[in-house]
């Protein structure tokens, strides 16, 4: 799965999700599910004297696994109009230890019906999560049993939570049900992570269970369908349905089982005699290849580099409306938001390789190889990340990959102090396993491979990622397997690398000063840890390179290894004074530093180094002053990074015209366009309406237009009503500014025709958009506007920050005008307003948002 750190920081100032703890039901009868209440458990020891008691941490451990579910086969149909899942299953099972009953994840459900190998049950247990059936005798190992379920699964009733991560746990969602939102197709999709799938069918719904599937999906014959494994058979049925008939001979875990249903195109293409299957909305079928560009160049190499062929049997992506999180790795069948739906123009220097990619190794690390534990979500998550490391680096070259990883570790390091720490990255004592979900399991999982990597070298972290998918293939996996792979292709004990990366918290901040002595001809390297002042008392044990430059820009490579909180390191016969010293010279280390450079290393820095990172941090340190010294050599930069980012010594207003014109980048092109606006508004008000005629790049026309209607707004808004509406749709955050700086009302129906097909990326700057115009309307529009958010805040198949923001911007429009100039004539519409507000607050059934709305 991917999601985005950047919006998940945003929306957790503003949602939240409440953790409820599992409470041990009333022992009504005597079985063998003692296992399950170990899920949440909490240990205390006894009493220590008087006044102190000692509690052990909190430990989540892997699910005791009593059965195993070997195989699940559903018959699926739906209730549109109720939002029901019409269903049975039918699960075999092989008994893994004594037992004589047997507990089943089943969350929402109305049960009509259990079978026991054939024979209708009379008696059962439910309790709305969790289905208890007792068996007809004791099992002993080894045997096995089946057992079928008539049911209905009523995702979109009852309680329903979200995380940063997964914004709804219904775990299956019909989208626009009715038909009755014009702009936006009718589709079904599930979201089975973490343990969401139970809310559709009955299963053991824990990572470290997996089974083989078939599932016989019927549907209104205009519908295409998607889910795991193969399309075995599609028969038309005399009401006008379809039954699609999926079957998947290898084994996943059930998390993992999906469905899409809607009105796609499918484009197909074939890699080494397997289909590969594009399903986008119809318009975007010319641009299907492009929008998962290279997925078969992506599956050879992931095969090659890995020494073990794509596993499974086809290789299909979906691209679904109004989904709750980045993308999902379902086996076989990986599920889409709708931003990496584009037209050839939006993939303009903005392709979906870095989440393709992410998707796709995730099919090794993650389907074929599971994690056994939620705790332990870095074996899936981390080496995604790094998936996508590996991929830039093979395409794109080592600045690419370079400018990804120091991403990944900002992102990091900005969340670990948003969060004042940080916690083990296989953390056992999460309070809630949806926490797992963050720049730990992601971002710093995919460092720490890194690192790994360089320690070991290439080929023998190759070979021991080879030798951990062979030994744990279809079956799941916990950290310290990983380990034991790496130890037995390097022969080297690791505990120490898994200890301190795996097992610990925290990461080392390092303080490094580098002072040369001329008489002696040393060069003195003095390194410090200083992490214990962030509350982190670890010393860490750290491999590390230096890289020393001469004047002339030679330069050579010392290694060492650091093992105390202080240490020095003595580089002799050093006969004249370095032109810089880089610590850390192949740039791996997963922490931070602090130097003691002066700018004229930095700027040898920039020059002599090869490394990215060495030039990304010396023009980070570079004073405005010093930038120009190294302007001739950024500008010719092949990465876009240091073009972009030189801009501001850039002083000729001429030479920016014709960076925005000539630049290969389009994010060059625009940061041009932004700094000479700066430097002389009317140029670049010449500029913009020159470039704007013949661009091609969207990002470079959004900052034409922002140039424009900053001092011709009229010109800006006729531009925008002769552009295509594909070109609108593309440019609809910009248009929407656009129209709330008009004032305009009559652009207000805009706002209304896109409040049911906005997504994530634009929502906050649609609402605050959608306000700003709402809020110069007369007060009759404003009634009206509050009627519209109203049964956006009510419709459930919103995510719940739309529902949020709809009633918040209700609550600002009143606001306004009470806390405005008096005026009698306002009373009505305040009236009308907080009458809005009070029906939203009464039919509110998400306790969250009840809570959020208290003071409004």
């Amino acid at each position: 799965m991917r999601y985005f750190f950047g919006l998940v920081l945003i929306l957790s100032i503003v949602s939240c999700s409440s953790t409820k703890k599992m409470q041990e039901e009333d022992e009504v009868f005597t079985f063998e599910f003692e296992e399950r209440l170990l899920d949440t458990l909490t240990v205390s020891a006894p009493r220590v004297g008087s006044e102190n008691e000692y509690i052990l941490p909190r430990y989540n451990p892997s699910f005791t696994r009593v059965h195993d579910l070997i195989h699940t086969k559903l018959e699926i149909s739906f209730d549109w109009e109720k939002q029901h899942v019409l269903g049975v299953a039918d699960l075999s099972f092989k008994a893994l230890r004594n037992t004589n009953a047997l507990w089943l994840d089943a969350k929402g459900f109305d049960i009509h019906m259990i079978k026991l190998n054939g024979h209708t049950v009379d008696k059962h247990y439910y309790d709305g999560k969790n289905i208890i059936l007792p068996l007809e005798r004791s099992y002993k190992r080894g045997e096995s049993f089946e057992v079928l379920i008539d049911y209905t699964a009523k995702p979109n009733e009852g309680e329903v939570k979200g995380s940063a991560a997964i914004t709804s746990d219904k775990g299956l969602f019909f989208i626009n049900p009715l038909g009755l939102e014009k702009n936006k197709p009718q589709q079904i999709w599930t979201q089975g992570e973490t343990e969401h799938n139970s809310r559709w069918f009955p299963t053991i719904d824990k990572p470290n269970e997996r089974c083989t599937q078939e599932i016989y999906l019927t549907v209104d014959d205009k519908f295409q369908t998607l889910s795991n494994g193969l399309l075995i058979s599609s028969n038309k049925n005399s009401d006008g349905t379809r039954t699609d008939y999926w079957k998947q001979d290898l084994p996943h875990a059930p998390y993992l089982f999906m469905l899409g249903i809607g009105e796609f195109a499918i484009v197909e293409e074939q890699w080494k005699g397997k289909d590969l299957l594009y399903y986008v909305e119809p318009e975007y079928r010319p641009f299907a290849k492009e929008i998962f560009a290279h997925t078969p160049e992506m599956l050879s190499f992931f095969s090659d580099l890995l020494n073990y062929p794509y596993p499974w049997d086809k290789y299909a992506q979906i691209i679904t409306r109004d989904y709750v999180s980045g993308a999902m790795e379902n086996t076989t069948a990986v599920i889409f938001g709708d931003f990496v739906q584009k037209t050839d123009r939006e993939l303009i220097d903005d392709n979906n390789d870095l989440i393709v990619a992410h998707e796709m190794i995730h099919h090794w690390f993650g389907d074929l190889v599971t994690c056994e534990s939620w705790a332990n979500l870095t074996m899936n998550e981390g080496f995604a990340n790094y998936g996508e490391y590996l991929w830039f680096e093979h395409k794109y070259g080592k600045d690419n990959a370079e400018y990804h990883r120091i991403k990944e570790l900002n992102t990091y390091l900005q969340t670990v102090a948003m969060q004042g720490g940080g916690h083990d990255l296989i953390w056992y004592d999460y309070e809630d396993k949806e926490q797992m979900f963050d720049a730990h399991s992601y971002n710093k999982g995919g460092l720490v491979l890194h690192m790994l990597r360089n320690y070991l070298g290439d080929e023998i972290f190759f070979l021991g990622l080879n030798k951990y998918l062979v030994d744990n293939a279809y079956s799941d996996v916990e950290a310290h397997e990983l380990r034991l792979a790496m130890e037995d292709v390097s022969g080297e004990d690791l505990n120490w690398f898994f200890d301190q990366w795996y097992f610990s918290t925290g990461h080392p901040d390092l303080l490094v000063n580098y002072n040369y002595n001329a008489t002696a001809q040393e060069l003195i390297i003095d390194l410090e840890q200083i992490q214990s002042a962030n509350g982190n008392e670890a010393i860490y044990v750290l491999p590390f390179d230096v890289a020393m430059y001469a004047q002339d820009g030679t330069r050579t490579d010392y290694t060492w290894m650091v093992s105390k909180r202080k240490e020095s390191f003595i580089i002799e016969g050093v006969t004249d004074r370095p032109a810089v010293t880089v610590f850390d010279g192949k740039n791996i280390l997963l922490g931070t530093k602090e130097e003691n450079k002066t700018q004229e290393e930095y700027i040898a820095q920039y020059r002599f180094s090869k490394n990215f990172q060495d030039r990304f941090d010396a023009m980070q340190n570079l004073e405005e002053e010093y930038q120009e010294k190294i302007l001739d050599q950024a500008l010719q930069e092949e990465h876009h990074y240091f073009r972009m980012n030189i801009l501001d010594a850039v002083k000729n207003s001429s030479a920016l015209k014709d960076i925005a014109k000539t630049d290969i980048h389009s994010k060059v092109r625009s940061r041009a366009l932004n700094r000479l606006q700066a430097m002389d508004a009317e140029f670049a008000l010449a500029t913009a309406k020159e470039l704007i005629q013949k661009e091609q790049a969207y990002p470079v026309i959004a900052k034409c237009l922002d140039i424009i209607s900053k001092q011709d707004l009229p010109y800006a808004l006729g531009l925008v009503d002769g552009f295509k509406q594909e070109e609108k749709k593309a440019l609809k955050g910009t248009i929407f500014n656009l129209y709330a700086q008009s004032g305009d009302s009559k652009y207000l129906p805009h706002f209304e025709q896109s409040l049911s097909e906005v997504g994530f990326t634009h929502v906050f700057n649609f609402y605050e958009a959608y306000y700003q115009l709402a809020s110069n309307a007369e007060l009759k529009e404003q009634e009206k506007t509050a009627d519209i958010l109203k049964e956006a805040a009510l419709n459930i198949d919103n995510a719940f920050i739309k529902r949020y923001l709809a009633t918040n911007t209700v609550n600002r429009l009143k606001n306004d005008l009470i806390f405005g100039k008096e005026d009698e004539s306002k009373k009505g519409t305040i009236d009308y307003l907080n009458g809005v507000i009070d029906y939203i607050k009464a039919n509110e059934t998400d306790e969250n948002l009840k809570e959020r709305y208290i003071d409004f």
